[in-house]
This record gives structure tokens, sequence and C-alpha cells, in this order.
């Protein structure tokens, strides 16, 4: 594996934009055990990465609300209201990604999302179409850590594995990346970004 990468590939959620369903069930549960409760069992994860795979937003309400019909409410609520739960972008990330654009550098992201929410986002956070290559797991019907959608990268945009550093804050998708031979970086926090893209050359 070449000792440096040149290319950064980005994850959004967790790292760029600040995306968290609990934003807007604290307006519309109050009791934060119960709300816990709703968010582990009825739009519980398992449920939402369905549509990072690709299932339909109204399909996933649908199916939901047969299983949970006296919730039926708050479940639309997780499609309807979908930007309270991106209330911010992270700027200091943002920041780094506008330095490297500026540096000259590719840019490419990799991330599980709905396809349909994504577009709504590229919308609203323009910084979404800096990059030369998006990869968007509701898109393809394939979820990180699949090895399947890292290659998928590498094949549409002609990319080799070690010149690519991956960028999550999920040590599973890092861990995945890592696995197809792409260099990859735990996000914890900008400033520690910051020092490996110094450390790796890329700032």
């Amino acid at each position: 594996m070449a000792a440096q990468p040149s290319i950064p590939v980005f994850d959004v959620g967790g790292v760029l934009l600040d995306w968290n369903p609990r934003y807007l069930y604290r307006k519309l549960i109050p009791d934060e055990a119960e709300m816990e409760a709703f968010l582990a069992t009825v739009c519980a994860p398992d449920w939402n990465l369905a549509q990072d795979a690709g299932r339909s937003w109204a399909d996933a309400v649908a199916e939901r609300t047969r299983q949970f019909p006296e919730q039926a409410a708050l479940i639309r609520a997780y499609d309807e209201r979908w930007q309270e739960m991106v209330p911010r972008a992270f700027d200091d990330t943002v920041s780094i990604l506008e330095e490297l654009k500026r540096a000259g550098r590719r840019l490419y992201s990799i991330t599980n999302f709905s396809a349909e929410k994504f577009d709504l986002e590229r919308e609203i956070w323009l910084f979404l179409n800096w990059f030369d290559g998006i990869v968007v797991s509701g898109e393809i019907g394939q979820v990180k850590p699949h090895p399947a959608i890292y290659q998928r990268l590498l094949d549409t945009y002609d990319l080799n594995a070690e010149d690519c550093l991956f960028i999550d804050d999920v040590q599973a998708n890092v861990d995945g990346a890592r696995a197809v031979g792409m260099h990859a970086h735990q996000f914890i926090s900008a400033e520690g970004l910051r020092q490996a893209l110094v450390e790796y050359g890329m700032l």
C-alpha cells in the first residue's frame, strides 16, 4: 500500500452534516426515555438503514404504520419533517473540504443515505456539489461497510484504492474501506482530521 494517498473520500452524515433524529423527536416526544424507546423500536436504526439501501420512504412509512398504527403521525414525521433532523453542517469540517478544493484536490464521497433525501440535502447544503464524484448507497442498493460500495467508487471514477484516504466517523465503515485497500481515517474531530491530512501531505 502506498504511503501517501492523495485523494480524500468523505462520508457525509457525522462528518460534514450533523444528522440526528433526536433533533426532531425531542420536539415531538418530550419524555426522553419515551423518545429513545420510539427511536429504538419504531423508527429504529435498521428501519432507517433500509431506506439507505434503496427502499422508498413511501414504502417505509407504510410498512411501519401497519406495524405500529397508533404511532402513525410520529412515523410520518420521520419522512415529512426530515430536514429538522439535519439542522446544521459541521462548519469546521466543511472548511477543510473547501481548503482541499482550493488546493486542487479531487474530492469524492461515499455515503449511506436515502437517494430521495440526499437530493434534498444537495439543494440545501451546496458544498455537497463540490465533489468530483459521489456514491450514494440508496442509489446503488448497497450500504457501507459492504465491499461493493467502496468498489463502486473505485470502478466508476477509475481510482486506485491505495491512492484514496477514506474519512468516516463509524469504525466499521473505516474497516470496510481498509479491507478493499484504501487508507482510512476515523473521524472524531475536525482538528484530528486536519492533522491527518497534513501528515499525508494533502494540506
